[in-house]
């Protein structure tokens, strides 16, 4: 603890001791119903953390589960990224390169240059008339409430399921918003399940879409699907995904978000080391936040989550049970700057079976417990 605030305060200083940021603007989530005006802009995103593992304080790394903040017991940078943005009536185009240790892990399956793309996009609106657009190449993904760049979540660190389903997606997309804003519709065609480089023995696409209906400024109500495979086409898998969310006064003094994931997937069933068939395997997450506004600058939320893979299709624990965790977490925010947030948020996890371990050869444990603590800067 002496460690972790020694840090905060530095970070603190830091922040304080620079040039002023009052008049940056904040990075805000894209407005799909507006219309683009003609202009180039830059942006940028940094957010360093800081994280003590209180069970395990000799590991390196937090639990394998986990893709943000990762790195225990040292200050580093979760996610940094530079963005040139282009857009008009007829086109739009984004470029992002990001560097942190988000992009080291939870890119680790693609090539080594892919892995520096947070970003990089091209659109055209398809109809004169109506907001309908087809976008192509690299861009983050609509699956969920969650995203890479912290400030924009009501809690620090991801839920489970957002760490355990896609945070980006490649192909192309399109996208039709109503002319009264409350639908948004979505149909694309990807690569694969978080994948921007094809794997061997992959030819056959995956498809996703996307319900949005936000009947008022209080309420958005969300429904995102994923069809496709993981793995190669000799093993005759196909992944059916389903998320849905509500989000309920997001902006309000007190808000609500409720989220569901359910996944089915068949996997080779193998006797005696040879393959009998298959079999098809469901797995689920469901989480509760609940966020409230202490002051015009500062924000207190909870979270309840619950994650259930005992067949291992995401999570692989090895174990009698598989991956059946609860997860729990209360966080606090201030905005010490306009386009400047500091966060603290503590999170623990208890499993059905021990499947936390302070070192590869160390007695793994049945619950996990950590403080975070992040600044994170726009501009």
């Amino acid at each position: 603890m002496k460690k972790l605030l020694v840090t905060t305060t530095v970070l603190t200083m830091v922040l304080c001791s620079g040039p002023s940021f009052a008049n940056v603007k904040l990075i805000q989530p894209a407005d799909t119903t507006a219309k683009p005006v003609s202009a180039l802009t830059f942006s940028g995103y940094a957010e360093l953390y800081y994280v003590q593992d209180l069970d395990q304080p000799r590991a390196q790394e937090r639990p394998g589960f986990l893709y943000n903040h990762k790195r225990n017991r040292e200050v580093n940078v979760n996610l940094a990224f530079l963005k040139a943005a282009y857009a008009n009536e007829r086109v739009r185009a984004n470029l992002a390169i990001q560097v942190g240790t988000y992009a080291q892990y939870n890119y680790a399956a693609e090539q080594p240059l892919l892995r520096t793309i947070y970003e990089a996009n091209a659109g055209v609106k398809v109809s004169k008339n109506r907001d309908l657009w087809l976008d192509a190449g690299v861009f983050s993904s609509h699956i969920g409430f969650e995203s890479a760049v912290s400030r924009d979540c009501w809690t620090l660190t991801r839920s489970l399921l957002a760490e355990n389903s896609p945070y980006y997606l490649a192909g192309a997309k399109l996208t039709y918003n109503t002319p009264n804003g409350k639908w948004t519709l979505l149909g694309s065609g990807l690569n694969g399940w978080q994948r921007i480089n094809r794997l061997p023995g992959f030819t056959k696409p995956a498809f996703s879409t996307q319900v949005q209906f936000k009947p008022s400024s209080k309420v958005t109500l969300n429904w995102s699907t994923f069809l496709g495979a993981d793995r190669p086409d000799s093993l005759k898998q196909t992944r059916f995904f389903n998320n849905v969310y509500a989000s309920i006064n997001p902006a309000g003094k007190f808000g609500l978000t409720l989220g569901f994931d359910i996944g089915a997937d068949r996997k080779p069933l193998i006797r005696q080391g040879q393959r009998a068939g298959s079999g098809r395997f469901i797995w689920y997450s469901p989480v509760i936040i609940a966020r409230y506004a202490t002051s015009s600058r500062s924000y207190v939320a909870g979270r309840v989550e619950y994650y259930d893979d005992k067949d291992g299709v995401i999570i692989t624990t090895g174990t009698a049970n598989g991956f059946q965790t609860w997860g729990y977490s209360v966080n606090y925010d201030y905005q010490i700057l306009p386009n400047a947030v500091w966060r603290i948020e503590y999170r623990g996890f208890t499993s059905q079976d021990p499947i936390f371990a302070e070192t590869a050869s160390g007695p793994a444990k049945r619950t996990n417990n950590a403080l975070t603590t992040s600044l994170a800067i726009s501009f």
